[in-house]
């Protein structure tokens, strides 16, 4: 297709000159869009400069449409129609400020995180539609980079996340704990030394999970390649095998809650301690979207509630 028209003109032009025409006044257009009458005049002008054809005539301070101009309206409105109609539906396949919101999670922020966003948000926006899908930083972030999620909520700690291509909203930090059976006994006041560890059966979640890579990482540190006696695919699944006696591991401090009469939670010292960021993570040509928004407004909440929490006195 062969556009033949000036670059000099651009659709906000033909919409201020559609504005125009609906009343022919160039003080009332101003007001109408939130502009000057300098800048209705100097649009009017220089469209017809684009188009290098006259489409008014000076009648002292007003302008006058000439045939031209009744011509160009026509074609303009049904122009910027079928372009809003457009727009409209380049925004629905894209699946952007619909009535439905996807968001991706890791498994054990399904506890708490994740409700409490959720159940906020429900109350914040009664008619959004939330759909959640649960698995491994690795197969969350491709399905954001593939456009099958809006946001997900990850530990970005263990994660590539491109600053220029995504946006990141912290929640907090979570530390790493070594998980054992009840029945075993620990010294639980004093933090671990991982090395002492070394020749123990561990469990673990298998790759592309944050919580393998700050396993691994941890296990470097103290300098040994650890006895992984089985791997599964979630977190749950892993700590009732720690219950169970199958081994140990390396989970985040926020499952401890969920899990404190069946299993021990030890404290690594500083050392091995690999810390988790959780963070709302979404692409940045998305940032004006209502429902990410909404979601951003209560992961900010959420994170101060947090913050309030850990600075009140403990009683």
């Amino acid at each position: 297709m062969k556009l033949n028209f000036d670059n000099d003109l651009t659709v906000r032009k033909l919409f201020i000159f559609c504005t125009y025409m609906e009343s022919e006044n160039l003080a009332r257009t101003a007001e109408t869009l939130g502009i000057s009458t300098v800048s209705v005049h100097r649009a009017l002008h220089t469209l017809e400069e684009s188009l290098r054809c006259p489409l008014f005539a000076h009648k002292g301070r007003n302008l006058v449409a000439l045939p031209a101009a009744w011509t160009l309206l026509e074609y303009s409105n049904e122009a910027l129609q079928t372009l809003s109609q457009g727009l409209e539906e380049t925004r629905r396949t894209a699946g952007i400020g619909l009535g439905h919101l996807r968001i991706g999670t890791l498994y054990s922020l399904s506890l708490d995180t994740v409700p409490r966003l959720i159940m906020n948000m429900k109350l914040r926006r009664p008619e959004l539609e939330l759909n959640l899908t649960m698995g491994s930083n690795q197969v969350l972030t491709g399905m954001l980079q593939n456009n099958q999620l809006d946001a997900m909520i990850i530990s970005v700690t263990a994660t590539e996340i491109d600053q220029k291509v995504f946006e990141q909203v912290g929640l907090f930090q979570d530390d790493i704990y070594l998980a054992v059976p009840t029945a075993e006994q620990c010294d639980s006041t004093a933090d671990i030394d991982l090395r002492d560890y070394s020749d123990k059966p561990f469990v673990s979640l298998d790759e592309g999970f944050a919580t393998f890579t700050g396993f691994q990482e941890a296990c470097h540190v103290a300098g040994f390649e650890p006895n992984i006696v089985t791997r599964v695919n979630d977190i749950f699944s892993m700590l009732s095998l720690v219950q169970a006696g199958m081994g140990y591991s390396l989970v985040p401090g926020r499952m401890r809650k969920q899990y404190e009469h069946d299993l021990q939670f030890l404290k690594l010292a500083e050392p091995y301690q690999m810390r988790q960021q959780i963070a709302i993570v979404f692409a940045r040509n998305r940032e004006h979207d209502p429902n990410l928004l909404a979601l951003v407004a209560e992961g900010r909440m959420y994170a101060l509630s947090l913050q309030h929490k850990a600075q009140r006195p403990s009683s």
